[in-house]
């Protein structure tokens, strides 16, 4: 089976010379022992020399790396975690409650998947791992932006506990409370080894950066959206744990929440809109399973969310969005059921540009979006007069105008399209000229940040992950 990484042994300096050196690896917990196999004859010929004898973590089943995720109501917090503990061998729970307050515990249910729920390759075959046992607990009936703490927890058959390290997080705000309320957005970051060491699929070579961006930021960011092309695992179901490892930082303080694309969900024959193999078998299961969204259906990744003023409504792109469909409808009632005048600003979300680009391989076609995205959800859009609209899948960062049928319109008329897909993976051309509703392009690294405090104004920048700076911002006004 594939190896989760490697070095060559010229990395160590002066190995070519004296035939010695030193190769230094972070190991994260993956519920299993490691050993390090030694090869000659490089990828294309290898030959294994030598075994070295098992490295063991001290609790190879010890839960790791929580995150957080809003619920189905705005007064409920989802904690996810990962364990080599089986509901047979221990009961999960989260132990939590305000500071000063009596803690109560939250039973997690337990799921986990097997080969046969994957629909292809590599995930059956060579780049398939066991995912352990993932669980998940609801903190229920929260107070609006008070500040909680909690454990996760396993309580073993002989009444002892193990502990996952004390996290705290801040309740959201309910709907229509004015307040000061933050949101990062971006897509497409995947994962990176901070050791320099090799892995499969190692095409994200910036998302150390954003991901060390959002975290020197974390205390002024209330929570965060990941617009799809999550781990790029592709297959090779090891780097999900690389990734969840990755971004705990992040994901144990503030809402973290997701939504579906290509690299998590096409494969042929599985259901999606697109017969790609960017999954690599995967066809969302460990997306689905991972990182709790709050969905009707665990396959349909789509979804609505109140965040105070906000009302976010989240397509999955990988499902078909046209009129007549499923996700039509919802969409229609997702953008159509809110109270504007409490929740004065509403955000589209989707990881395939559904709406404008002049990435160069949608230019290419003329298209400058999904084909036949527009034609179904631009009506949507003027109807329910959507504010901003984020996607992410071409790597680089834009801003259109307030922009209806091609045309920019004066604000509150159209809605400003913006793409956020530059958080790690390898960075995409522009076409050579930039349309009349293209206001600003770049091509590099970075994620975009909204900010409101009342209902009058709306702040949004685009910052680079190499130094956290702002480049490009908007602000759209209401009387």
């Amino acid at each position: 089976s594939a190896p989760i990484k490697y070095q060559f042994t010229n990395y160590s300096s002066g190995y070519n010379k004296s035939a010695t050196g030193a190769l230094k690896f972070q190991l994260i917990n993956q519920r299993q022992d490691f050993s390090f196999g030694f090869f000659t004859g490089g990828l294309s010929n290898p030959t294994l020399v030598a075994v070295s004898n098992r490295i063991v973590f001290a609790n190879p089943k010890a839960p790791v790396y929580p995150r957080l995720a809003l619920g189905k109501t705005w007064n409920k917090m989802t904690v996810t975690w990962t364990s080599g503990y089986g509901i047979s061998e221990a009961h999960p729970f989260v132990e939590w409650g305000m500071k000063g307050s009596h803690p109560v515990h939250a039973a997690a249910d337990t799921v986990t998947f097997g080969r046969e729920s994957l629909c292809g390759e590599p995930a059956r075959s060579v780049g398939w791992r066991d995912p352990g046992f993932i669980h998940t607990a609801f903190l229920k009936n929260l107070s609006p932006e008070k500040e909680y703490y909690y454990k996760i927890g396993h309580r073993l058959r002989n009444g002892q506990v193990i502990w996952g390290k004390p996290k705290s997080f801040r309740a959201p705000p309910y709907p229509g409370q004015k307040s000061l309320q933050r949101v990062v957005i971006f897509g497409d970051m995947g994962k990176d080894e901070r050791d320099g060491s090799n892995e499969y699929q190692n095409y994200q070579p910036a998302s150390l950066n954003t991901t060390d961006a959002l975290i020197r930021d974390l205390d002024n960011t209330d929570i965060v959206f990941h617009i799809g092309d999550i781990s790029y695992a592709n297959g090779y179901l090891s780097q999900w744990d690389q990734f969840t490892q990755q971004v705990e930082p992040i994901t144990s303080r503030v809402p973290y929440m997701m939504a579906s694309g290509n690299h998590e969900r096409d494969f042929p024959n599985s259901g999606s809109l697109y017969n790609g193999t960017d999954s690599g078998g995967e066809c969302g299961v460990p997306a689905e399973t991972m990182y709790y969204v709050p969905t009707e259906k665990r396959d349909n990744y789509w979804y609505s969310m109140d965040y105070g003023m906000f009302r976010f409504c989240v397509a999955d792109s990988e499902h078909d969005w046209r009129e007549g469909t499923e996700q039509y409808s919802f969409l229609d009632r997702c953008l159509g059921s809110v109270d504007r005048a409490r929740q004065p600003w509403l955000v589209f979300i989707a990881h395939r540009v559904l709406g404008y680009s002049s990435g160069f391989f949608y230019g290419f076609d003329g298209t400058f979006a999904e084909p036949m995205a527009r034609q179904s959800l631009e009506g949507l859009w003027r109807r329910h007069r959507v504010d901003v609209a984020f996607y992410g899948h071409v790597h680089q960062y834009e801003r259109t105008c307030p922009v209806y049928e091609e045309r920019c319109l004066p604000d509150g008329h159209g809605t400003v399209h913006v793409v956020v897909g530059g958080g790690g993976s390898h960075l995409s051309n522009f076409t050579a000229e930039a349309p009349p509703w293209s206001v600003y392009r770049q091509m590099d690294y970075g994620f975009g940040k909204l900010t409101a405090s009342d209902a009058r104004s709306l702040q949004f920048e685009y910052r680079r992950s190499s130094d956290g700076k702002v480049y490009d911002s908007f602000t759209l006004r209401r009387d």
